[in-house]
């Protein structure tokens, strides 16, 4: 009996020395992690967030989304080997978009300050910008000053820097849900005033536009335009990379002088 005993002990020890030398592979090993890149050229499409923004990103008759960002982003998709889907989105939930991965990246003018920064992985910057005061013609010559200002009701996109702006100089604003929204506040006279983007300005208001009795008069600040991916995505570097392609082939230069923004180019 003992020795039935022994070799029985024996055989439970060897097998548990035997298990604990054998790697798990669910545990042991490691785990690879799918890259941005990777997820999507495996979906096969790039997801762009965007808000309704001339000359950046944009839709003439209701057909597919043009301007200078949208036709950057075709290219690049073309580049990555996939296509590319315009989802509009509400300007101050984009870092939640993104971590959602309900879109792969913000493409739409966006500006590149702290927040944005330290909530997203972004690109070099491609574009100047500045943040202006418009209003209707017939009351542009009174509205020199940040103090003129504040006599004035505002119309400042949700999330955006315009809204920042009337924040940090004590405007008195209402929060709409984007910047073509903020212009027809102001034309049909429910709001004194709107800061929006200088390119946006020049593009969509004054002689030849739909807001021929629109100006804008100030400008806030200055600023640069960037585009923003997830936290740690190699995507940005990709794009990065596909900058430096398009300057050097004039791709870029191109379509600048397409969508009139030439003069705000970063070389």
């Amino acid at each position: 009996m003992k020795k039935w005993v022994a070799i029985l002990l024996a055989a439970v020890l060897f097998t548990a020395l035997a298990a604990g030398c054998t790697p798990n592979t669910e545990t042991d090993s490691p785990q690879k992690t799918q890259t941005d890149m990777e997820y999507v050229k495996e979906k096969g499409t790039l997801i762009v967030g965007i808000t309704d923004f001339a000359p950046m990103d944009y839709q003439e008759n209701g057909e597919e989304w043009i301007g200078f960002d949208a036709d950057m982003a075709k290219a690049f998709a073309e580049k990555l080997g996939v296509d590319v889907k315009f989802v509009v989105i509400e300007w101050g939930k984009k870092v939640m978009e993104l971590n959602a991965k309900s879109i792969d990246c913000v493409w739409n003018g966006m500006t590149l300050n702290d927040e944005v920064k330290a909530a997203m992985e972004t690109s070099q910057a491609y574009c100047n910008n500045a943040q202006v005061v418009v209003v209707s013609k017939d009351k542009a010559e009174d509205i020199t000053t940040v103090d003129a200002c504040k006599t004035l009701k505002f119309a400042v996109e949700a999330g955006s820097t315009g809204r920042d702006q009337a924040q940090e100089n004590g405007f008195d604003f209402v929060e709409v849900q984007d910047q073509a929204t903020a212009l027809m506040e102001v034309a049909a006279g429910t709001s004194d005033a709107a800061i929006i983007d200088s390119l946006m300005a020049a593009a969509m208001i004054g002689e030849g536009t739909q807001y021929e009795d629109l100006t804008y008069t100030i400008s806030l600040n200055s600023e640069e335009y960037g585009v923003g991916f997830r936290q740690g995505s190699d995507l940005a570097a990709e794009l990065n990379a596909f900058f430096a392609e398009a300057k050097e082939s004039g791709l870029m230069r191109q379509l600048a002088e397409k969508y009139g923004v030439q003069a705000a180019l970063i070389d």
